[in-house]
């Protein structure tokens, strides 16, 4: 009996697993450097509002400014919101696909178990008939 049929599932499984990997990664990826983003822009903030208190002509545009600035946090929290959503999805549907290659795995070894048992079973049967027939031929 062949294993193709096992081997083929766990290393379609493998490659389900590995992709999800490289998805999950690349997302964790992007939401970091989303959060990095926002990070900056706060450092950037505090450097003109800074700017706004010690020169009078910054003071004039920081209003304008913050309100841009807003809605730019606003867009890139949101956007940092949506991929952590999208990097849960992806981590669940990654823990998913572990799962179902770990059930192949087993499969197939319960199934090499079987097929060894069963070999065993026939060279052990061989060898009683090969010794029964010694034993009647004396």
């Amino acid at each position: 009996m062949s294993m193709k049929w096992a081997d083929s599932l766990i290393r379609i499984a493998k490659h389900e697993v590995e992709t999800l990997q490289k998805r999950v990664a690349e997302i964790t990826g992007r939401r970091i450097a989303a959060e990095q983003r926002l990070e900056a822009m706060h450092r950037e903030a505090e450097q003109e509002a800074e700017r706004a208190r010690t020169d009078p002509d910054a003071g004039w545009y920081h209003a304008g400014y913050m309100k841009g600035w807003r809605v730019m946090r606003e867009k890139l929290a949101q956007q940092i919101a949506a991929l952590t959503a999208e990097e849960a999805g992806a981590r669940d549907a990654l823990s998913q696909a572990f799962e179902e290659l770990k059930k192949f795995e087993h499969v197939a070894e319960v199934a090499r178990i079987a097929e060894a048992k069963e070999v065993a079973k026939r060279e052990s049967a061989a060898m009683d008939e090969m010794g029964l027939r010694l034993a009647s031929g004396r």
